[in-house]
């Protein structure tokens, strides 16, 4: 219960910013044969909509090789880059393991480069637990949720949810969860 409710609870945002320094894509796992999942997919479309639409004018894809041997991060660049988005827009995080080590990484990457707002893109359902995360990073930050996927994908979101709560209970009983990006 506590861990549904924190997650129920967390911040979606922390700033009115409409426009941002980047989109930031939160990874998830690739087929078996190396083609976005339809999870990748929602997220990558919503993000080229979004720069589209003027968001944020280059897109980080988060995500190292978890659940096979493809990294999520350069499954997303192509498809964004199959999607109309330049090469010269997208900058690829291919290490991430986690959802503490996308947003960790990719405040780096921002950091480098001297941006400090970034719109997060990923499910709904993942965007909660992401909310408690990015709120201990020194950016400002709005979450986006991805359209949800019609059941006929496969997609189980009552399972995804239940894995988001625990994953919640771990971070949060980790301690400050943010305090693992630290080198």
């Amino acid at each position: 219960m506590w861990g549904y409710l924190a997650r129920r609870m967390a911040p979606k945002s922390n700033t009115s910013l409409t426009r941002f320094d980047a989109i930031i894509v939160l990874g998830s796992p690739a087929d078996t044969d190396g083609n976005p999942s339809p999870t990748e997919l929602t997220r990558v479309t919503e993000a080229v909509h979004e720069y589209e639409r003027g968001a944020a004018p280059r897109l980080i894809l988060t995500g190292g090789a978890v659940g096979n041997r493809f990294v999520e991060a350069r499954v997303m660049a192509h498809t964004a880059e199959a999607q109309g988005i330049p090469e010269s827009a997208i900058y690829v995080e291919p290490e991430a393991r986690d959802t503490i080590q996308n947003a960790c990484y990719a405040e780096r990457i921002m950091k480098t480069h001297g941006w400090r707002s970034a719109e997060v893109v990923s499910d709904g359902w993942h965007l909660e637990r992401a909310g408690l995360i990015f709120s201990h990073l020194p950016l400002q930050w709005s979450a986006h949720a991805a359209p949800p996927l019609e059941p006929e994908s496969g997609f189980d979101k009552e399972s995804a949810a239940l894995g988001e709560t625990l994953k919640t209970v771990r971070d949060l009983l980790w301690g400050r969860p943010i305090e693992r990006c630290e080198p």
